[in-house]
């Protein structure tokens, strides 16, 4: 009995498997996401604030009281925080505060990268934060005189963090933070 079952099942099988068409199956092509965001251009934000720079002309400028300020992305949905703070015999709490805020995502974070930047012309100096991984902010940076000024920024997209998903976004966005800290300029003087 138990040959005649093993038969039975060996013939069903096979007559299932030959009953199927011959024409092969060809996998589907890999997609691949083509995202592509136009051009940048910039304009010069001009404010009462100890402060100018230039953002993209994709991005809009919203002033808050006390010189913050958001730079919003609609399109990317995405917005940048700007604080100003004036520093009054504190300018190293502040920067050590400022690179608190950027450590505080070491523990989700799979690296921080930074670039320095130093314009000793216009008196700018700057660190631009790369953070991967699934953190909150991705991209921070911090630029100051070295006297009384400091500035910092800290991006932020509207959805749950997904590094993978937001990175084409990030990179456009990272271009136009570097653009900002290359164009900033201090309007008061530094004696």
């Amino acid at each position: 009995m138990k040959l005649f079952i093993n038969r039975f099942l060996i013939i069903l099988i096979t007559g299932f498997l030959s009953s199927c068409n011959n024409n092969s199956a060809l996998p589907k092509p890999k997609a691949y996401l083509n995202l592509q965001y136009p051009a940048n251009t910039y304009h010069k934000i001009i404010n009462n604030c100890p402060y100018q720079f230039e953002i993209s002309n994709y991005a809009t400028f919203l002033e808050k009281n006390k010189c913050w300020a958001i730079i919003e992305y609609p399109k990317l949905k995405a917005s940048m925080y700007i604080t100003y703070r004036k520093a009054d015999g504190n300018l190293i709490q502040i920067l050590e505060e400022a690179e608190r805020f950027t450590l505080k995502h070491a523990k989700k974070a799979d690296a921080i990268d930074d670039v320095s930047y130093e314009d000793f012309e216009n008196k700018v100096f700057a660190k631009l934060y790369h953070v991967e991984g699934n953190v909150a902010s991705n991209l921070q940076f911090r630029v100051t005189d070295s006297v009384k000024n400091v500035l910092e920024g800290a991006l932020y997209f509207y959805s749950k963090p997904n590094y993978d998903s937001i990175l084409p976004a990030l990179k456009y966005i990272e271009k136009d933070a570097t653009h900002l800290i290359e164009t900033l300029r201090w309007k008061n003087e530094i004696k």
